[in-house]
């Protein structure tokens, strides 16, 4: 996917995506060094099922935790 910086606003950079149909503050430091008003950003997600599936099973095993959890009186 394409973007571009379109101003920096203190410590975020505004930039437009696709067709600047979309907008999103992005914290400068996430930014190459030398990203200016105009540059062109190639961006890309991508999922990570394994971190997912971990993250998933902690929050069942925390869950069950509070739910079996003796209850004060």
């Amino acid at each position: 996917m394409k973007a571009v910086i379109d101003r920096f606003e203190g410590e975020y950079a505004v930039v437009l995506f696709g067709d600047g149909e979309l907008k999103a503050g992005i914290p400068r430091q996430l930014l190459p060094p030398q990203a200016r008003e105009g540059s062109l950003l190639h961006v890309t997600f991508e999922l990570d099922h394994e971190a997912t599936e971990k993250q998933k099973k902690k929050i069942q095993d925390l869950l069950g935790k509070l739910k079996n959890k003796p209850k004060n009186n």
